[in-house]
């Protein structure tokens, strides 16, 4: 399904484009005209392009890495902190401080001292400083947490970037570029689409505009965040399911032992019938034996009378 159609970026005013003068000719394959100077973007291919970025956004929420959205301009800046916010998303809408990727180590120790700084008020350091002190104190907080505040949960460099307007954040654009990162960007007529992965042409001056763009990647996050826990609670669910298996394949063996047992007795039985042939077979080969004793001795007695005879 798509994430946004034709009608709602019309009625939005995605269409429109800066003055023909201002064009940047890499934009030409995605203007459909020029009106009264204005160059006029071409809307089904902001369609097409929208859901690849759709889809592309939603496998990496999938995956469990983040995206950081970036948008300095006073029309964007409300509009990308309330969706970033309602994905759980970093966000930058103050200012871009140079090197926020390309330096992260730097910028993850200016996170770790705006968290010792709330730990200091949490247990009563900051009290025991003078008046002074505790005013400079609180001021480098402010500051830290107007520009940092929104990536203080942010431990890695994020896996892709959505920017609003390439122009006015190049020095974004520039960082995630020479890390290799991924960026989603909103291009207008003025901008260069081809350092962008995934270029949206769209107005990126109008606030609907940025909206109706920014809640088509923001579903789609949703949908990945989704998908992720539904395939964490799967296993969860399988496990007490395997459990109860082998305990269904153990009753039958309990019900085969008896029926084990009872073999031998079977077999013992014409052990039991064949015990008497075996004592009477001694009594019938001690018979002849008696038999032959008689005869045994008689023939002495017929020698002994043979020597009588003859003497």
């Amino acid at each position: 399904m798509a994430r946004t159609n034709f009608d709602q970026l019309l009625q939005a005013g995605s269409h429109f484009g800066h003055l023909k003068r201002k064009w940047n000719p890499h934009m030409a394959p995605y203007i459909f005209t020029e009106k009264k100077g204005i160059h006029i973007i071409d809307l089904h291919k902001t369609v097409v392009l929208v859901d690849e970025a759709a889809a592309a956004a939603k496998q990496i929420a999938k995956s469990g890495k983040r995206i950081l959205f970036v948008a300095t301009k006073k029309q964007a800046k409300d509009l990308v902190q309330e969706a970033a916010e309602s994905v759980n998303m970093p966000y930058v809408t103050e200012r871009w401080s140079g090197g926020m990727l390309t330096n992260f180590a730097t910028i993850r120790k200016a996170i770790r001292k705006m968290t010792q700084i709330d730990k200091m008020e949490a247990d009563g350091t900051l009290s025991t400083m003078s008046k002074r002190e505790r005013l400079q104190v609180s001021r480098q907080r402010a500051k830290l947490e107007k520009n940092l505040g929104s990536i203080s949960d942010m431990n890695r460099i994020p896996a892709a970037v959505f920017i609003v307007d390439v122009m006015k954040e190049h020095i974004a654009l520039a960082e995630a570029k020479k890390l290799g990162i991924p960026v989603f960007a909103m291009v207008d007529t003025n901008s260069d689409p081809r350092p962008v992965d995934f270029p949206i042409p769209a107005n990126d001056d109008a606030s609907k505009s940025i909206k109706a763009v920014t809640d088509a990647i923001i579903e789609a996050v949703k949908e990945g965040l989704a998908e992720r826990n539904s395939e964490k609670e799967a296993p969860a669910k399988a496990a007490p399911a395997a459990e109860e298996a082998p305990a269904a394949e153990e009753a039958p063996a309990a019900e085969e032992a008896p029926a084990a047992e009872e073999a031998p007795a079977a077999e013992e039985a014409p052990a039991a019938e064949e015990a008497p042939a075996a004592e009477e077979a001694p009594a019938a080969e001690e018979a002849p034996a008696a038999e032959e004793a008689p005869a045994a001795e008689e023939a002495p007695a017929a020698e002994g009378e043979g020597e009588e005879k003859e003497a």
